[in-house]
C-alpha cells in the first residue's frame, strides 16, 4: 500500500508524493509521472502496482506548485482544470521529477515512467544526461513528436494508441520513424488506453503494453 511522503526541489519547493516500496529487495526505483489529473486514484494504483513488481515506485504531486491534494475527474471539467493547472506547473515540472529520481538512487537503478503529459516529461528527462536514467517509459506521450530531434540518453520505450485523437497515428508515426533506437509501439486503442477509471480503457492493448513495459524495466534495471 501507498503512503505519502515530502520531497523538495532543487528550487526549494516541497511537495507531496506517493511512494510505495515492494515486499522483498528493491530491483531498482520507478518514478511514476502522472497525467493532467492529479496523482489520483489511478496513479496511486500504478504505484502500487510497481512495487508489486518488485520497484520502490514514486509519484511526485507536480500540481502541488499551484495546490495542494488536487485530484481530478475524467470529464470535461477534469480535463479543463488540468489542462489549465499543467501550464501553471509545467516549466518547473522537471525540477520536481528530478528530485524524486535522486530519492530513489539509494535503491537502485531508476527509470521514469509516464503517462500523457507525464509520457511527454518522460521523454524530456530521458534527454537530459544530468538525470541519470537507467531507463525511460512513455505512454501515449503527446510532445514527443514535436520532441523527435532530441536524442535520448538512456533506452526508451514509447506506447502509443492508432485510434488516439489527441495524437494522430500519422503524427506519432512521425516520432517512431525519427527515433530507430526506440521501442515505438502502436496500439489499436485510444488515448489513456492504460486506465482502467477511463472510458478510453482498453483491456487487451493495457495488458500487452504492462508487459512490454516490466520485461523492459527487467532488461535495463536488474
Amino acid at each position: 500500500m501507498s503512503s505519502n511522503i515530502i520531497l523538495t526541489a532543487s528550487d526549494k519547493h516541497d511537495f507531496e508524493a506517493c511512494l510505495s516500496t515492494p515486499a522483498g529487495t528493491p530491483k531498482g526505483g520507478i518514478v511514476v509521472i502522472q497525467e493532467i489529473f492529479g496523482v489520483n486514484l489511478h496513479i496511486q494504483q500504478v504505484v502500487d502496482r510497481f512495487a508489486a513488481a518488485g520497484y520502490v515506485a514514486i509519484a511526485p504531486a507536480l500540481f502541488d506548485r499551484a495546490g495542494l491534494n488536487i485530484k481530478l475527474e475524467y470529464d470535461i471539467d477534469g480535463i479543463t482544470k488540468g489542462r489549465s493547472l499543467k501550464d501553471q506547473v509545467d516549466s518547473h515540472s522537471e525540477l520536481d521529477v528530478k528530485a524524486a529520481i535522486d530519492y530513489l538512487q539509494a535503491f537502485g537503478p531508476t527509470a521514469v515512467v509516464g503517462f500523457c503529459w507525464g509520457g511527454s516529461l518522460s521523454w524530456r528527462m530521458a534527454t537530459d544526461q544530468i538525470n541519470n536514467l537507467a531507463a525511460a517509459i512513455s505512454y501515449y506521450g503527446g510532445e514527443l513528436p514535436s520532441l523527435a530531434n532530441r536524442t535520448a540518453v538512456c533506452p526508451f520505450l514509447a506506447h502509443f494508441g492508432v485510434q488516439d485523437t489527441s495524437i494522430p497515428e500519422e503524427v506519432a508515426r512521425t516520432f517512431a520513424a525519427a527515433q530507430p533506437g526506440v521501442q515505438t509501439y502502436f496500439y489499436d486503442a485510444g488515448h489513456g488506453f492504460n486506465c482502467n477509471h477511463r472510458d478510453q480503457y482498453d483491456e487487451n492493448s493495457a495488458k500487452v503494453a504492462w508487459d512490454r513495459t516490466i520485461t523492459f524495466l527487467n532488461d535495463h534495471l536488474v
